[in-house]
């Protein structure tokens, strides 16, 4: 029997604004006809639902419900929105790199006096110069997950950034991603980064609503390739409006000898997933994440990781922490596995949550592939309440119940916000997370 399944009305006003957004969108050729079966791929899924393993706990064709049209191309009045919101960002001694909208603004961003082999462009520009090496790898990420189809499908913009063999930086980048506009719109940006061999860089990455900026949708990819001998630095800050939804993904190569040190917290959006596979291609390389979900009111926020050891004599450390107030939904999925030849792999997850409510959920996923016998790896998950005799042993001493919760999250999370090497970036986190602990109620 064949079936023919009719598209809803929600899968056609995707379609027609596939269709609409084509001639704004970068690219002929080659990546017309990559993104035409980009978005096929998707529209044969269409938004994930629990019924995909992947997606059990992050339901978007109930959260999200649908996608929204793409967003205009930011006027004048949106750009002075955007410069006010980014100034708030502002961290001293870093490079910025302001995406509004989804459109990369260069009278916002800092291109001036780049360091000699520092190279960046821009996605559009990437993409409509027809290098055919660079297009191949920006189109890299595995389209059968539904939402990198999408994304591989309608980005608009992004940054290229590409560090030449034995640049360290000097000054971190940072990427701030700008919703400007008061009426609901997506944004799609990908971007690409390449470190060459024995170089160094951090990134920062922030995702930031001007004021006026409502129900807006974020969908974010990003590529890296660490060289040989070379070790990336990144901060993930997730501070979108309690309306928006933020999906990002991200596929990270790491060399021989290279060092992954990777922080993420979510403070923002009422529906955000972020996803990433690392892969170890080369031996001896060494990843360590560490992530932090601070949520309330009914926010859900989702981090789901692939670690890949292919190659002998690699170590991976995740460490994440969840607070959850109200009826907030923290998801933690983290994968590891180990393939046949890579012996001597050192991994170990440990995610912890912490519920402040009685409403308030944590599913913890942790999961061990291993394929080779000479490993050391391990897992574990925890989640509970705060601690009443540290609470009265607080209040005992004059603080408020407030004031004795606050100081217990901020433990809490300490251990993975230490993770971030630099001083001033270490500061920038801690003070999203007290910009959060204080909009308690």
């Amino acid at each position: 029997m064949n079936l023919v399944l009719a598209k809803n009305e929600t899968g056609r006003a995707l379609s027609d604004s596939f269709a609409i957004a084509r001639d704004r969108l970068p690219g002929t050729g080659s990546v017309a006809e990559a993104r035409s079966a980009a978005f096929e791929a998707y529209d044969r899924v269409g938004l994930p639902h629990r019924r995909i393993e992947d997606w059990k706990y992050t339901d978007l064709r109930a959260l999200m419900r649908e996608v929204l049209p793409l967003a205009p191309v930011p006027d004048a009045a949106a750009l002075a929105r955007a410069a006010t919101a980014a100034k708030l960002q502002a961290i001293k001694g870093v490079r910025r790199l302001v995406l509004v909208d989804g459109v990369f603004a260069p009278k916002l961003s800092e291109l001036a006096g780049l360091e000699k082999g520092l190279a960046v462009r821009t996605l559009r520009d990437v993409l409509e110069a027809g290098d055919a090496a660079l297009q191949a790898q920006l189109f890299t990420p595995d389209i059968a997950n539904p939402m990198v189809a999408l994304n591989s499908a309608m980005m608009t913009d992004g940054v290229v950034i590409e560090i030449a063999n034995g640049l360290v930086l000097k000054e971190p980048l940072q990427v701030i991603h700008v919703a400007s506009g008061a009426t609901p719109a997506a944004m799609f940006t990908r971007s690409l980064l390449r470190l060459g061999k024995d170089a160094g860089a951090t990134l920062v990455e922030s995702y930031i609503a001007a004021d006026g900026a409502t129900a807006y949708q974020v969908h974010d990819s990003l590529i890296v390739t660490i060289g040989d001998n070379s070790r990336l630095d990144q901060i993930r800050l997730i501070e979108d409006g309690r309306e928006a939804v933020n999906i990002s993904s991200a596929v990270i190569a790491l060399g021989a000898h290279a060092h992954f040190n990777t922080f993420g917290m979510t403070s923002g959006a009422a529906v955000s997933r972020y996803q990433a596979a690392i892969a170890f291609a080369g031996e001896g390389s060494r990843v360590e994440t560490n992530g932090v979900n601070l949520l309330n009111g009914r926010q859900h926020a989702d981090t789901t990781l692939f670690m890949d050891h292919a190659v002998p004599h690699c170590a991976s450390r995740e460490v994440f922490r969840a607070v959850a107030d109200d009826r907030g939904h923290s998801v933690f999925q983290g994968r590891i596995i180990v393939r046949p030849d890579a012996q001597k792999t050192d991994a170990k997850m440990m995610t912890r949550a912490l519920l402040l409510s009685d409403e308030a959920e944590a599913d913890n996923k942790p999961e061990l592939e291993i394929f080779a016998d000479d490993v050391t790896c391990g897992h574990g998950a925890t989640t509970g309440a705060l601690d009443e005799s540290l609470l009265f042993y607080l209040r005992a001493r004059g603080l408020s119940e407030k004031e004795a919760q606050a100081l217990l999250i901020q433990a809490f999370v300490g251990e993975a916000i230490e993770s971030i090497v630099n001083d001033d970036l270490r500061e920038l986190a801690i003070a999203a997370a007290q910009r959060w602990l204080e909009a308690r109620g």
